[in-house]
């Protein structure tokens, strides 16, 4: 079996009251199409089709980087007409999978049930019961509990109205008799659409069974067509994965403050994530980990028994073993931490190396740096690595100290075991063992006044 699966991504979601096609509208970071193209790629031997229409150039600059084949809607006049531009990339024998760009949440296993109930004598349908099904197309059937046709809402008739049974849109069908349908569509209808639900009533009259699944709950089919809707599947998201992470035995303090916008690739052992800490990208955490509130971390590497204090930002970074950060640190990408570093409060480090047992501990800026171990860098310590034009490199060796309020002018290398003297300007390097410093001779003038405000 050829699967060939045709996601409808065209229309505009005129009630977001957004610039920005619908479909880019971000669940968890990513837009709400990514979901939806991740879970059919993991379907096997899946040719993937995007059917985009409303902001055509935003969504393909976006999503470029789908391996899919893009067909534009020009017109959008209805979801049958939106599968009718994708049909030359069907072949007959094919089973064609449909599915809906704003449907993020969407099980692979809801899926695969799905699939394995199409057919070329049946025709597999998504259906959803709601205590309210407004909105919803409606399953119309038959005193045997047989399929007859789909209901749209607007041309509904009261009793049609009150049934609880909704159409998701959802299907998987023969791609023969797809294109059969599709070729006898009408749009005689209170839209002018042609609706993609019409094909129901046509295969039931052709002779098709119509099996129907559920999904485990609705949140999975939902669709997203407000901002209400978008923040709901946001929470539902979190909650998933907030529940996950606990079943692997993390403590969360707060599963509802707590998100996570990407993957963990390496998870250890008593870890324990405070509340309002945010995971993006592609996240390891080692054991004995604790991270405070209000922290970020994206795209960083987390060794065993590190402490994160409360509101720290960790970017494109490395923490070794044993590390204490923050609060209020930033590492910057490509800062690298070895084991047993401290890093305090209104730190940043950006491309640099932190070797074994050093500390940064208050109100410094570390950029393009090489530091060794047992390094002590004073409060208010500056490496000026940026001329304006070209980036240089600092290295402090083995066993330095440097005294608070330093500036330390790259290019420059500070001798092992050397100690800079507080206030220090260093632009040369210097040699270990000794200390260097740079300071004005301190001056008191004994005939000096404090001014006084003159009287008007």
């Amino acid at each position: 079996m050829t699967l060939t699966t045709i996601i409808l991504a065209a229309g505009k979601g005129t009630r977001m009251r957004s610039e920005m096609p619908k479909i880019l509208h971000r669940v968890a970071g990513r837009p709400l199409l990514e979901h939806v193209y991740d879970t059919s790629k993991q379907l096997p031997d899946n040719r993937v089709n995007i059917v985009y229409g409303h902001g055509a150039e935003q969504v393909r600059n976006r999503l470029s980087h789908l391996n899919a084949q893009w067909i534009e809607q020009v017109q959008q006049l209805g979801t049958g007409h939106a599968v009718q531009q994708a049909i030359d990339y069907v072949d007959d024998d094919d089973t064609v999978l449909i599915l809906y760009g704003d449907v993020p949440l969407l099980k692979l296993s809801t899926v695969e049930t799905l699939i394995a109930d199409a057919g070329s004598n049946a025709l597999a349908l998504l259906t959803v019961v709601l205590s309210n099904p407004t909105g919803y197309g409606r399953i119309v059937r038959d005193s045997d509990n047989r399929v007859l046709k789909i209901v749209e809402e607007k041309d509904a008739s009261p009793e049609e109205k009150a049934i609880q049974e909704g159409n998701t849109g959802i299907m998987a069908l023969n791609g023969g008799q797809l294109k059969k349908w599709l070729s006898r569509l009408q749009n005689n209808n209170a839209q002018n659409e042609y609706y993609l639900t019409d094909i129901i009533e046509m295969a039931v009259n052709d002779g098709i069974d119509i099996v129907t699944s559920q999904a485990e709950t609705e949140d999975e089919v939902l669709g997203v067509n407000n901002r209400m809707q978008l923040a709901h599947l946001e929470r539902v998201y979190q909650i998933e994965q907030a529940n996950r992470l606990m079943e692997r035995g993390v403590t969360l303090r707060d599963p509802a403050r707590f998100d996570i916008r990407g993957s963990i690739e390496h998870l250890g052992t008593d870890i324990e994530i405070d509340i309002n800490v945010i995971l993006e990208g592609s996240i390891n955490i080692g054991s004995n980990v604790t991270i405070g509130a209000n922290t970020l971390i994206k795209n960083s590497i987390i060794h065993d028994n590190v402490e994160i204090l409360p509101n720290c930002v960790i970017e494109n970074a490395e923490v070794g073993k044993s590390s204490r950060i923050g609060p209020f640190a930033r590492l910057r990408p490509d800062a690298k931490l070895a084991d047993n570093v401290h890093v305090g409060n209104f730190v940043e480090i950006k491309k640099s190396t932190v070797a074994v047992g050093s500390k940064i501990n208050h109100l410094s800026y570390i950029g393009d740096s090489v530091i060794g171990s047992g390094v002590n860098v004073g409060a208010g310590t500056i490496t000026c690595n940026y001329d304006g034009v070209n980036k240089f490199k600092t290295v402090i060796e083995d066993g330095a100290f440097i005294g608070s309020n330093s500036q330390l002018v790259a290019p420059v290398t500070i001798g092992k075991n050397s100690t800079i003297g507080a206030g220090s300007t260093i632009t040369k390097d210097t040699p270990p063992e000794q200390l260097t410093l740079s300071r004005a001779k301190q001056t008191t003038i004994p005939t000096w006044q404090r001014p006084v405000k003159k009287e008007k």
